[in-house]
Parts: structure tokens; sequence; C-alpha cells
């Protein structure tokens, strides 16, 4: 099985920069299952169920949100309605949705999970290190082998810390939340495959995505000016993944493709 994952989706030049790269990349690559972060992904902050649509029929398979899964606030009533869609699963239970899923296509099937970090992350969450043998026993119930792990974490350190604490109990671990994608991309020592962060779908010429004006004054000034995302020029960053019949990645590779 060969698995895209692809890093934050941010606003509408990451979702158009998948829109003129994504099915052909799919098709070139001959990817078997696209999965994407998108909290980000609708005005640079939340997602919604429109946008889900959009996506799906570019060719994303599956979905997975972080911190900011609800800063769209429809979507608090709308996420239940895409099984494909999942959130943090070590968030407040009274976060709606759920933290793992299955994704089946053909003859095929993938479990993804979703976790949050609990290094300066807001909301805050419970130790997702606690919460991993609870959303593995779901996958060894539907007899699912191999399964990727979105980590949605700030610290560095923390990420790489999951990586060992979950190599050879997941096929493949994939950072992400800092936007930035990191060179460090490795299957570990017990065959899980490992990312710290795969980066974003955006603005190139940007500060994560968001307008470089808006968002220096907020360093300068010190004034809680709105961010706002960037316009110009995207790219589309993630990984490919390489995955074996039982649950070990083979192969694990970074994708940058501009527009």
């Amino acid at each position: 099985m060969k698995v895209l994952f692809i890093g934050d989706v941010v606003a509408s030049p990451g979702r158009r920069a998948l829109s003129s790269i994504l099915p052909s990349y799919l098709r070139s690559n001959s990817i078997d299952i696209c999965i994407a972060n998108v909290e980000n992904s609708t005005h640079g902050l939340g997602v919604s169920s429109k946008v889900i649509d959009e996506l799906t029929s570019l060719g994303v398979d599956g979905f997975t949100l972080g911190n900011h899964s609800f800063s769209n606030y429809d979507f608090l009533s709308s996420i239940k309605k895409h099984s494909n869609v999942i959130r943090p699963d070590n968030v407040s239970s009274a976060w709606p949705g759920k933290g793992v899923a299955i994704i089946k296509k053909g003859n095929l099937s993938l479990g993804i999970m979703n976790l949050q970090g609990q290094v300066n992350m807001n909301p805050p969450t419970d130790s997702p290190f606690d919460y991993c043998d609870r959303c593995l026993d779901y996958f060894e119930q539907n007899a699912i082998r191999n399964v990727i792990l979105d980590f949605h974490a700030e610290a560095t350190s923390e990420k790489e810390a999951m990586g060992f604490f979950l190599d050879g109990k997941v096929s493949a671990i994939v950072g992400t939340h800092t936007h930035v994608q990191t060179a460090d991309q490795r299957v570990l020592a017990n065959g899980t495959g490992y990312i710290t962060d795969a980066g974003m779908t955006g603005c190139v010429d940007s500060i994560l995505g968001m307008d470089i004006e808006t968002s220096l004054s907020r360093f300068t000034s010190k004034i809680p000016v709105k961010y706002k995302p960037a316009e110009g020029d995207a790219f589309m960053c993630g990984v490919t993944i390489e995955l074996d019949d039982f649950g070990k990645c083979k192969r694990i590779d970074r994708v940058c493709e501009y527009e």
C-alpha cells in the first residue's frame, strides 16, 4: 500500500494548490490512499463540510484535525456526518467526533488515528501517551494492521518521544502543527515510519501560511492583530509512505510540489 499524507492545508491557497497538483500526483505516483490534515483549511482556522467535500472530489480519502478542529464553530454540529474525519482522541469528552477511523478503498484498509501533544498546546489535553492503547485496541478489534498516526504537536521532543514510544506498534507517525517540513524522515528500528513534521500546504511566501506583514506586526509591535491568510503561489508538502501487508513501513519520503 502506498499512502500520501498531506501536511496542514492552509486556507484557499492550500486548497488551490491541491486542486492543481493532487489529482495528477495521485495518478503518476500510484497512490492508493490519501490523507490530509485540514484543521486550517477554511480561512486559515478550522474546517467545514464544504471544504471536506471539495477535497474529497480531488482525491483525499481521510482527514485529520488538531487544536483548531472547531475554530469554525459550525463544524461542531457537522463533524459526525463525516466518518472519514477525525479530531484528536485525547481532548475533552465534550468535543464531538472521534479520534480513530478506518479508511477502506477497494480491497485495502488503513487505520488512521489523531492525537494532540501536551507541550505548549491550547486547549490543553490529557497525555497522548495514555490514549495510544485505546486507539490501537480499536484497530486490533477490527483486524487492521496498517495504522498511521497524525501527532499534532508543538514540541519536537514530544514528537520524537511518541515515535520511539510507538515504534513497532503503528505503521507510521507523521507530525503536524508546526507547518515547517523537517528533514528527519526515516524508518525506526522496529518498522515504524517517522517524520517530525510533514510541513504545510499553502502559500509559499508566508509565515506558516499567514500574511507576512500581519504576522510580523504581532512580533514587532506586540499588538494582537488578527491573522489573515497569505495570498500568492502555493505548494503541497507531505510524505509518501510505503507499507507492507504486516503493518510495517518499507519507505517514507518527503514530498514538496509547487504550483
